[in-house]
């Protein structure tokens, strides 16, 4: 069993658009506050979240696929391996979407402007920014990050606890289905337990999200369009939790192998 194949490499592309996606959504809210128009900019977005749950949807059968061969040729400690070299694609997949950050907002504000103006409708919008006049005008916006966008960000803008907060939600996110996989190969008689309690797990980690982490930076947002709030507090708390999903999917290689374990000695009361 060879350790990369066409296999992870395509379960590591998925994993890559993925968590780039999902950094990128950070920045949403940034365009929208910058803009004034930000369920829009929510409604917008939601096209490429789509784009993210359809690769999610994709790779599923290619992962379920190495638990096979791994337990037909045995070969537990190159599963391992290989669930490590996935993750490591999260890592670089937040890295991706942390460079195209500045891009990102740039582009999508006038991607927004440009939505109220078709009267919300996708495929006329789709029509215009496919020519070539556009086209060549969002070029002049490509630009890695610089220095002068951290300028005025300070960590004291940004809640400790929720930083550390979304390390942890972002590592269990991320090994969530993985972890459950390996589970089902290091207790076998219990792989089906193990294998579908990724779905709670990732479940938990989203409902942990959305009631902890989300309301947070959507409040922030509403501020700063009621003039009641900094765009450069919004815009450093992005940023900020962007740092700490870069950390969680870092903390996710040491959290793998122990949720796995702990999820195998779960399904025994199962």
């Amino acid at each position: 069993m060879e350790f990369i194949t066409s296999q992870v490499l395509y379960i590591a592309l998925f994993i890559l658009i993925i968590h780039s996606i999902e950094t990128l959504a950070y920045a949403v809210r940034l365009s929208g506050a910058r803009v004034g128009l930000l369920a829009s900019a929510l409604s917008l977005f939601n096209i490429l979240v789509m784009v993210s749950r359809m690769a999610n949807m994709m790779q599923q059968p290619f992962t379920g696929s190495l638990l096979d061969h791994a337990k037909e040729q045995q070969a537990t400690e190159l599963l391992a391996t290989q669930f490590r070299f996935i993750i490591g694609a999260s890592s670089v997949g937040t890295l991706l979407g942390m460079l195209l950050f500045p891009t990102f907002i740039a582009l999508f504000s006038r991607a927004i402007v440009h939505l109220t103006q078709v009267n919300g409708s996708i495929p006329i919008l789709f029509k215009k920014v496919v020519t070539e006049g556009y086209i060549k005008r969002a070029i002049k916006y490509i630009h890695i990050p610089r220095f002068s966008d951290l300028k005025g960000i300070h960590w004291r803008d940004v809640p400790i606890r929720l930083f550390i907060f979304n390390i942890f939600i972002t590592a269990i996110y991320t090994i969530g289905v993985l972890s459950a996989l390996y589970a089902a190969i290091l207790v076998p008689e219990r792989s089906g337990a193990a294998t579908m309690a990724s779905g709670l797990i990732n479940g938990v980690a989203t409902i942990l999200l959305i009631v902890f982490i989300d309301p947070k930076i959507s409040v922030l947002a509403d501020r700063v369009l009621k003039g009641k709030g900094s765009y450069q507090q919004l815009k450093a708390t992005s940023f900020m939790m962007v740092i700490s999903r870069l950390c969680g999917t870092l903390v996710a290689q040491l959290l793998f192998i122990p949720g796995a374990h702990y999820i195998a000695w779960f399904t025994k009361f199962l």
